[in-house]
């Protein structure tokens, strides 16, 4: 491995999740080389049934520092609040 290859951040769904959670990340090429990377570092036991491979630099974050601002528009848009809505009992996961 090289340490000029690019950093992926990878994330991975256990089995039965709904959601991809973060797990680590790894040295690779290309795409198609952090999946298999990913794959034999983070999911030896049979641990995920779906991963994600995302390049470390294509990720644009907040800054926590700055959430104040940047959330305070949604406080008024209050029709985004679910308290509004009656879930069925079908649904599950909301």
């Amino acid at each position: 491995m090289s340490n000029d290859w690019p950093l992926w951040e990878v994330f991975v769904r256990a089995r039965g999740g709904l959601s991809h959670k973060h797990v680590g990340s790894v040295h690779a090429p290309d795409a198609e080389l952090a999946l298999r990377h990913a794959r034999d570092t983070y999911t030896r036991r049979m641990e995920g049934v779906s991963i994600w491979t995302v390049r470390s630099a294509d990720i644009v974050a907040s800054d926590p520092g700055q959430a104040g601002p940047l959330f305070a528009p949604a406080e008024d848009k209050v029709y985004r609040h679910p308290t509004f809505y009656d879930l069925p009992d079908a649904v599950r996961h909301m």
